[in-house]
């Protein structure tokens, strides 16, 4: 943990800043049930070492992933990364001081940069892709925001079911404006767009078909939201789009406790002056040699505020690297076949849990999540098996619990659920 020297006045001056009255005002969205009441068990004077041995013993309460079958997505999920992605990240030739403005000195990060780009119009079937996007969340939000401006409209339709956590953002994005109406609705005139998630929220891939008919019908955008980019190896690309935004974190990247992760964006190229974030693109120099340099930046650091496209004002570019990388080692059958590994994880999963008396598979398709019913309200159930090392998935409303496989999960994880899962129903 890094060591920031604060008086109590540098504090209370950064917490009149931000408009909160104290530091517990920070922690507003966290349960109540999650304090300690009163002081922490904790001795008031240790040195370093001893700070560290024991916060690690705390932290080491923790049930990650790695520790026992896991079955939780719902946006974030449990993948293998290779040691060698770590390694090739590091390399001198990707290291640099700072974001690639300098072309002549920054090759190796821009020729990443525009094989990553190349690497998402391919898989989502797009024209262009930029440089990334901090997450899937944002990359959505800005994709609404592109809406808007191409069409002059500040109606944004939902049209499956969105992950809570990016409508929340959306939202939150949104809140900036005055007149913007976010529903869950089929388009119509008034709409600039409409967000179309496959696989939604709940596991269920969806065709477009009936979308783009929509959207040429009414002049809407058609927006396509990925949340699980392993998905793109084995469904059809989303072609019909306009827009593809969404997390690409199951490539190169561990979950991280929640991040950093990696939003993508592409589009088609008429609209490539909206697109927000920047480009980066392949010349030659003088002598004829080829290089990479950055091509198109709308963002408000390289152009008048009141022109850009977007706030976000960086790229993901270490994240990205990794995604590059990874990917790269895959491969385009090496990216197909873990796909279908994932799809045939669930699969087994699905047939496990199916087999429980009392438990029923709600969806009819899936990738590699899908919803059960229990016979029972499924936080309780959550928090039982958590304590036998066993993260059982997402709880949903009800008895309804959210599960998910990957190439990660083993048949004796299946075993080990299905028999914990028995006993607590």
């Amino acid at each position: 943990m890094r060591y920031l020297p604060l008086t109590n006045n540098a504090r209370q001056s950064m917490l009149k800043s931000i408009g909160v009255k104290d530091v517990d005002a920070l922690y507003r969205d966290i349960p109540k049930q999650a304090f300690i009441k009163g002081r922490a068990d904790l001795p008031l004077h240790k040195g370093e070492l001893e700070v560290e041995r024991l916060m690690g013993s705390y932290a080491n309460q923790n049930t990650a992933a790695p520790d026992g079958p896991f079955f939780l997505g719902a946006g974030t999920y449990y993948h293998h990364v290779p040691s060698t992605v770590d390694y090739i990240i590091q390399r001198s030739e990707f290291l640099t001081a700072y974001t690639p403005y300098q072309p002549e000195i920054a090759q190796g990060t821009l020729q990443v940069i525009f094989q990553y780009q190349t690497m998402i119009s391919r898989l989502t079937g797009q024209d262009i892709a930029n440089a990334s996007m901090y997450c899937g969340s944002t990359a959505l939000s800005e994709a609404a925001l592109m809406a808007m401006r191409l069409t002059k409209r500040k109606k944004i339709a939902v049209g499956t079911p969105l992950h809570p956590h990016y409508r929340d953002v959306l939202k939150s994005y949104m809140g900036n404006f005055d007149d913007v109406v976010i529903e869950d609705a089929e388009p119509d005139e008034q709409a600039a767009c409409v967000i179309v998630q496959s696989p939604d929220f709940f596991g269920t891939p969806h065709k477009y078909d009936k979308w783009r008919k929509l959207c040429d019908k009414t002049g809407a955008l058609l927006v396509v939201l990925v949340t699980e980019i392993v998905s793109l190896g084995l469904l059809p690309p989303p072609a019909e789009a306009d827009i593809v935004c969404g997390e690409a974190q199951s490539i190169g990247l561990a979950m991280g406790f929640g991040g950093p992760h990696l939003g993508f964006f592409a589009c088609k190229e008429a609209y490539l002056r909206q697109m927000p974030g920047r480009l980066c693109g392949m010349t030659e120099d003088a002598d004829g040699r080829r290089g990479f340099v950055l091509t198109l930046s709308t963002r408000e650091q390289h152009i008048r505020r009141d022109k850009a496209t977007s706030n976000i004002c960086t790229n993901q570019g270490l994240c990205a690297l990794a995604f590059t990388v990874h990917l790269a080692l895959l491969g385009e059958d090496g990216f197909k076949r873990l796909a279908r590994l994932n799809h045939e994880a669930a699969c087994r999963l699905s047939d496990t849990l199916s087999a429980i008396k009392g438990v029923k598979i709600e969806n009819e398709s899936f990738f590699n999540e899908f919803v059960i019913e229990l016979p029972k309200p499924s936080n309780p159930v959550v928090q039982k098996l958590a304590k036998q090392g066993i993260i059982a998935g997402y709880p949903l409303q009800g008895n309804k619990l959210l599960v998910a496989a990957t190439e990660m999960t083993t048949d004796e994880d299946n075993a080990t659920f299905a028999k914990a899962l028995k006993e607590s129903l």
